[in-house]
């Protein structure tokens, strides 16, 4: 298969794993609190990724890869999770999933400064378009409903967009599943300890709804999805590639309405249409 076409198809298939992340958090930080959350699926995922490394004996980073792995780290071990944990206390998941629409031009931005691609002007022009949209209707809900939650948000998309570019650079070196890997185990002491220090006073309090979307969280939003996800930027390109999150609302809103019974209103479908079809034309103007 040719290396353009395997890199949509793993980029593809970690959007469709990412998707459930904001839903999982969602009901997680119902009972959970959002620090904890954030440093158990750390420390859970850094336990599994540690024992995946010694397990297929890979090499240790070299000493110039550290400080990219500590980018990696802050930006989608800690920085995403922790501030999508704290913005779900004030908005729904179908709110904070529309904010994911601006991750591909977050991604592209990053791709250019970190990863040195320069995309032609066309997809800048279906980037922005599809980010605008997803801004627009952001903004027709009312920013003022909490400005909090969409400031965290909008947080969370900048250090997510920097952790994936600078995964994917790396990537190419280490290997998707390693970069990941590495970044969970340099991060694991430090979560550990606060995933003591944060633990809840009474464990059997908490649900088993609960429990399972920290487990979600922890395998498949901070390890599996990440296999798929930076295999793909390397693969494909970390701009081109990266607009397949314009997808990710689609998939989240449904999981929003299906398991969490929020609302998910005609405008909603609307402009994920509409980012769809951005996807598309980026694509086309990629390389």
């Amino acid at each position: 298969m040719d290396r353009t076409a395997s890199g949509w198809i793993n980029g593809f298939l970690g959007v469709l794993i990412f998707s459930g992340s904001l839903p999982a958090t969602r009901v997680a930080v119902m009972e959970l609190d959002p620090i904890f959350l954030t440093v158990a699926r750390a420390a859970i995922a850094g336990v599994v990724a540690g024992l995946l490394l010694l397990m297929f004996r890979e090499k240790r980073p070299g000493r110039d890869d550290l400080l990219p792995l500590a980018i990696v780290a802050l930006g989608v071990v800690v920085g995403f999770p922790l501030l999508t944990a704290l913005a779900l206390e004030h908005v729904t998941s179908a709110h904070s999933i529309v904010f994911v629409g601006l991750l591909p031009l977050a991604t592209a931005i990053f791709g250019v400064l970190r990863g040195g691609e320069r995309p032609r002007p066309g997809f800048w022009l279906f980037s922005c378009l599809g980010s605008a949209l997803v801004a627009g209707f952001a903004l027709s809900q009312g920013i003022t409903v909490s400005p909090v939650g969409d400031l965290l948000m909008l947080g969370a998309i900048v250090a997510c967009g920097l952790g994936y570019a600078e995964g994917a650079k790396l990537s190419r070196r280490l290997g998707g599943w390693q970069v990941i890997s590495w970044a969970l185990v340099l991060s694991l002491p430090a979560m550990a300890a606060l995933a003591v220090i944060a633990m809840p006073a009474s464990l059997g309090a908490v649900g088993g709804k609960a429990w399972t979307a920290l487990a979600y969280v922890s395998l498949f939003s901070m390890l599996v999805g990440f296999v798929f996800w930076y295999r793909g930027l390397a693969q494909g390109g970390i701009a081109a590639v990266g607009q397949l999150q314009l997808l990710q609302p689609f998939f989240g809103l449904a999981l929003a309405a299906g398991l969490l019974n929020e609302e998910v209103s005609p405008l909603m479908l609307v402009v994920t249409v509409a980012v769809v079809l951005c996807v598309v034309g980026a694509r086309k103007f990629a390389r």
